[in-house]
């Protein structure tokens, strides 16, 4: 997109592509996507926050775009990850201290551990889709969905190397990024073993009408990078859950000490999944995260938000950003 810059950083042994625009002097916000997303997912909060005077930095992280993807899920841990980050925002943030942080599905799970894990380097968090939830130290992540959702849900069967990548394959990744995109299933995701992502899709599928927010420019550009890189470094991520709960036995119980606001679409797989409302309204996040300031469920909007309703969600990162640099609060 036009006045958006792009380069390669070297970070935590790994080449990183980012994104960014802005003044150089400007409050850095950076930008965190999820699955199967890149540093595109925040193409409108680039431009819009920009505009504002923030410098804002979307990486394409490890595994994704035109990032390096080491090739085992071991190192695609969240300390892996975060130390990417750290040395990012290193190269990028200069002389300031702290920067706002703004992330999206995986990028939000990210997102909720650098905040754990550097705090002191986070003035704020506006966190879309996925709430944080403390660790459980008795149930590992992929057992406790499988007992809950059973073995169909979507991130139990994300686990086993090369079958959802094979899977992916067989349906198109045309049709599997289109569909995910600009779907509306409510949560919780099952995939059915058999044809999970519909294979052998109907040739005229091609003529579907996209929505308004979501052209065929923007599939193209998805699928040309998907189609150099494959899928296996997002789904690495999946694959090293049950790997971070175990490198996280320190931070069991520990509480997100820095000012956050939440935000999702009615919508939202991950928020219409079964108990997630009643964790998210009735107490438990607050009490999770003490410093939640503020949820905003944004009407008639899915997983996509920041896609779907870009001005909307553009606003209330600014309202929420601006509200902190001018009371100078301190948590």
């Amino acid at each position: 997109m036009e006045g958006i810059d792009h380069r390669m950083v070297s970070v935590n042994g790994i080449t990183m592509h980012i994104a960014e625009k802005g003044p150089k002097e400007g409050p850095v916000v950076l930008l965190l996507h999820g699955f199967p997303d890149l540093w595109y997912t925040w193409r409108h909060q680039i431009c819009g926050l920009s505009s504002l005077g923030y410098r804002a930095v979307a990486p394409d992280l490890r595994g994704y775009g035109d990032s390096d993807s080491p090739e085992s899920f071991s190192e695609y841990t969240c300390l892996n990850v975060v130390g990417d980050l750290v040395a990012l925002l290193d190269s990028v943030a200069g002389d300031q201290e702290k920067v706002f942080l703004v992330g999206h599905d995986w990028g939000a799970i990210i997102g909720w551990f650098l905040c754990l894990f550097r705090p002191e380097k986070i003035k704020g968090f506006v966190c879309l889709s996925v709430p944080y939830r403390s660790r459980n130290p008795l149930v590992k992540p992929v057992q406790g969905f499988k007992a809950v959702f059973g073995d169909d849900y979507y991130i139990c069967r994300f686990q086993e190397p090369g079958k959802t990548e094979a899977e992916i394959a067989s349906a198109d990744p045309r049709i599997f990024l289109r569909n995910l995109f600009t779907g509306r299933s409510l949560g919780p995701p099952i995939l059915p073993k058999d044809n999970p992502f519909g294979e052998n899709p109907n040739p005229n599928s091609e003529n579907i009408e996209l929505p308004e927010w979501f052209s065929k420019k923007d599939l193209d550009f998805y699928v040309s990078k998907f189609e150099k890189t494959g899928f296996t470094g997002g789904l690495n991520y999946y694959r090293a859950m049950d790997l971070n709960w175990e490198l996280t036995t320190p931070w069991t119980g520990a509480k997100v000490q820095v000012p956050v606001k939440f935000m999702t679409g009615d919508f939202d797989m991950v928020y219409t999944t079964p108990g997630m409302k009643e964790y998210i309204h009735g107490g438990g996040f607050s009490a999770d995260v003490p410093t939640l300031q503020e949820i905003v469920v944004i009407e008639d909007a899915g997983h996509f938000v920041n896609q779907e309703k870009p001005q909307e969600v553009t606003a209330h990162i600014n309202d929420f950003f601006t509200k902190l640099q001018d009371n100078n609060k301190s948590f």
